[in-house]
């Protein structure tokens, strides 16, 4: 069963700060987040970033840059991130997040907002 609001996952991902991929169901803890219109408006070319997809925080050691390019790595699998897909606009949270879909079983990025190496 879908979450009803799949945008608190990424809320989550946010409070926990977790140094691996977080998942995580909404339970109404986020509603009044200040962050929470904000995760609701992020788009890519590819739609609504939270509309049917859960965001994930992703670890530094799990995604890359190479000249503007980025690779993240979903389900132990390495996914080249479509240009339309990243998210250009200022990230509020600082940490690399990664909403995901799956085609033929195999993961594809909807939408990738990076975040900094440290």
């Amino acid at each position: 069963m879908r979450p009803a609001r799949p945008c608190a996952t990424a809320l989550l991902g946010l409070m926990t700060l977790l140094a691996t991929s977080a998942f995580a169901r909404d339970d109404g803890r986020y509603t009044n987040s200040p962050l929470k219109p904000w995760f609701e408006s992020l788009h890519s070319e590819y739609g609504q970033c939270c509309s049917d997809a859960d965001g994930y925080v992703i670890a530094d050691v799990d995604w890359e840059s190479d000249r503007g390019h980025y690779r993240v790595r979903i389900d132990d699998e390495w996914v080249t991130v479509p240009d339309g897909a990243v998210i250009t606009e200022p990230n509020k949270i600082g940490r690399t997040m990664v909403w995901k879909h799956y085609v033929d079983g195999h993961p594809r990025v909807r939408c990738f907002m990076p975040g900094s190496m440290t």
